[in-house]
């Protein structure tokens, strides 16, 4: 058993003890060396086992299809996929021009970039606007701490900017050159910084662009399906709140578009000339309400789609046309020839 050491924590008035809170201190001699002795005794413990591991773990491997591929998109004129190669445990990343009968060219390849680390994941990877770069983050250590690289899609190139301690979020914008990223606090890994950085720059002066300073948020930022826009968005358990600028201007500022509230959960996106969200104001189940893109003020939330029953709307998508596609339902916008989809969940 580990030595205990009373510490005293005190949060909202509270106190509590807690004798371990030292093994929090990674680096310490006495941490590292308790650990190495716990697995020392499992392995010994456990040693017996070692047979029957290794022919469960082959069972259940042989139970994975090895070859397996990602259902091929489409964006723009590529087919983008990952794929498996038997043997190999990472994914590559890959695409082909105009038509899935054309050459593969492969952006990244995962058990390359593995070689050498006892550790390995791939985490975000984002194609740019102009499809001719790649940004994509490893973590080589396991804590979800990764560093950022570029590389050049058309010459394979490896460009010299490097982001270090970031999170897996990548997001382009639309000027082929500007690239956003999260990064996370060092002790709690909340994500909570979002940072701009322009192709060629310092990363150490890339900007502060927006901090999320209530410890029972997160902040990430992400691209509007319709690409049009990027947005800022700060999670709570029970509300968020967004951000957004046009994806055509990275440079600007960031513009709140409905305040947070307790309680208030809203999840939007952009659909054509306005805004479409998600919410459960004055709806337990959530319904969908759109707004046009200069009015977010919620007293400009003409739409009203509410969840039917006592069936939860989870999610929803603009298309161009009426539309039902699986378990969604449809409804006209009373404006225009256009729909809006909104998933349908399971009773609530």
């Amino acid at each position: 058993m580990p030595k205990k050491i009373p510490t005293k924590l005190e949060k909202h008035g509270h106190v509590r003890v807690d004798d371990y809170y030292w093994l929090r201190e990674r680096e310490n001699p006495e941490v590292i060396k308790y650990l190495n002795d716990e697995n020392e005794h499992a392995a010994k413990e456990m040693a017996h086992t070692g047979d029957f591991e290794e022919k469960l773990f082959e069972e259940i491997k042989g139970r994975f299809k090895q070859t397996d591929m990602s259902v091929p998109y489409k964006r723009d004129d590529y087919y983008y996929y990952t794929r498996y190669e038997h043997g190999k445990e990472y994914p590559i990343y890959a695409r082909k021009r105009g038509s899935l009968d054309q050459a593969e060219e492969i952006m990244l390849d995962g058990n390359a970039l593995a070689e050498g680390h006892e550790f390995f994941s791939i985490g975000g990877s984002a194609v740019s606007s102009g499809q001719d770069l790649l940004a994509y983050a490893i973590d080589t250590q396991g804590r979800r701490i990764h560093t950022a690289y570029l590389k050049n899609l058309v010459t394979g190139a490896m460009l010299p900017d490097v982001l270090s301690n970031v999170a897996e979020n990548l997001v382009w914008a639309n000027d082929n050159r500007t690239l956003f990223y999260a990064k996370q606090d060092e002790t709690t890994l909340r994500q909570y910084q979002i940072y701009r950085h322009v192709i060629g720059a310092d990363p150490a002066e890339d900007q502060l662009v927006y901090q999320e300073d209530d410890e029972t948020f997160v902040a990430y930022i992400l691209k509007t399906k319709s690409r049009k826009f990027l947005m800022i968005v700060s999670a709570h358990t029970i509300s968020q709140e967004y951000r957004y600028i046009e994806a055509d201007q990275p440079s600007g500022e960031f513009r709140i578009f409905l305040p947070r509230e307790r309680e208030h959960e809203y999840h939007m996106d952009h659909f054509q000339d306005r805004f479409i969200i998600r919410t459960n104001f004055q709806a337990k189940n959530f319904r969908l309400m759109w707004t046009p893109i200069d009015e977010p003020a919620r007293e400009h939330w003409p739409g009203d789609h509410p969840a039917p029953g006592r069936r939860l709307r989870r999610r929803f998508r603009g298309f161009s046309r009426s539309s039902g596609v699986g378990g969604a339902r449809a409804r006209a916008d009373p404006d225009s020839h256009h729909s809006l989809v909104g998933k349908r969940g399971p009773p609530s």
